[in-house]
């Protein structure tokens, strides 16, 4: 989910500053309502891999006209099987015939490197120094990228496609993620159910993470519901695939846990005031979308991949490093931020928004 949301503002630039170009993407299915409402999706997209749409360009699919469903996480777990062998052939087929001109690698995966050369696309670019440096052999041409944030590096790969100053300052109107109707109409009868009476503003806490060590502390996030509450906010929390119980740990008295489809999280983090998180999906969603969040960082940089283009407080303690490894346990330094530390950052923002 991160992945994506730090590629759009790349590839919205693309779309700003070449309106006349049929772009494509490939994407895990369930990623799809990141590029495409669901409705917006027509017969000839089946949601067999291999899957495209070309629908007319509109909110419901703002950046790309054509998508590609490459469901590799399932190839991956039945290498073997003709599902698999199927699949990849169909894939690789149906780029093929899309004859395209450029295939841009924002990835820097072997993964993605090797989809990108089934393509058969005579031009491939990607980054000097991958994410998986062997990926790079796969590319025919190889840009070294100079930004600290993954968005800044993105754009310098996007902008070797046609030699473009691509600038993430999209502010001309181009929306970043699509407008699910149906999500969207939910949105507004779950919010005046569950929060009936007078209208005040949401928050939304996303305690959730990739792997432990990005993860602050569930009885400190129920502390910080506590707070939001007392400031006048509606506060639900957000539980992803597998994070029911770590919700539910923090969601007590007014505050709620929320399981929802993504299209039912796009809808509604359009609507919050304000999101709390470590480095997770929906943190970086909701910067996105422009809504303030505060960041909570431990053993990920967040001048790499913290918030971007919104306004934002990131509390990160000096005694964490960069440290990628799976561990369970929370960071060191993380557990050193307090509530009352998040709290004081969200006023801050907020009164920034007030003044707004």
């Amino acid at each position: 989910m991160g992945d994506i949301l730090h590629a759009l503002p790349a590839v919205a630039a693309l779309r700003v500053a070449h309106p006349g170009w049929q772009i494509g993407w490939v994407v895990e299915p369930r990623w799809q309502p990141l590029l495409a409402a669901c409705a917006s999706v027509g017969p000839n997209s089946a949601t067999q891999p291999g899957g495209s749409a070309t629908p007319i360009r509109s909110s419901a699919m703002p950046i790309v006209d054509r998508l590609h469903l490459a469901p590799s996480r399932e190839w991956k777990r039945h290498p073997l099987s003709a599902g698999t062998r199927e699949g990849i052939g169909a894939l690789r087929s149906e780029l093929c015939k899309a004859e395209y001109s450029a295939v841009l690698d924002l990835q820097g995966a072997i993964r993605s490197a090797v989809i990108a050369r089934m393509s058969g696309c005579l031009r491939r670019i990607g980054e000097a120094s991958p994410r998986e440096w062997p990926a790079q052999w796969l590319f025919t041409e190889r840009v070294a990228t100079h930004g600290a944030h993954v968005i800044e590096q993105d754009l310098e790969l996007a902008s070797a496609v046609a030699g473009d100053a691509l600038s993430g300052d999209i502010s001309n109107g181009v929306p970043l993620l699509p407008v699910d109707a149906y999500a969207d109409e939910w949105c507004g009868t779950w919010l005046a159910g569950i929060f009936p009476g007078a209208a005040q503003p949401v928050a939304l806490i996303a305690p959730g993470a990739g792997w432990g060590a990005k993860r602050w502390p569930p009885e400190r996030y129920a502390a910080v519901a506590l707070g939001l509450e007392q400031r006048g906010f509606h506060v639900v929390v957000n539980a992803g695939p597998g994070e029911e119980s770590l919700a539910a740990a923090i969601a007590s008295g007014r505050t709620v846990a929320l399981t929802a489809t993504l299209p039912q999280l796009i809808a509604l983090t359009r609507r919050i005031a304000l999101c709390i998180g470590g480095d997770t999906g929906p943190l970086h969603l909701a910067s996105a979308l422009g809504r303030p969040v505060v960041g909570i960082y431990g053993p990920t940089d967040p001048s790499r991949n913290g918030p971007f283009g919104t306004r934002a407080r990131v509390l990160r303690s000096p005694e964490s490093r960069r440290d990628h490894s799976r561990r369970s346990e929370p960071d060191p330094g993380m557990v050193t931020i307090t509530p009352e530390d998040v709290l004081g950052a969200a006023d801050e923002l907020l009164a920034e928004e007030n003044a707004r």
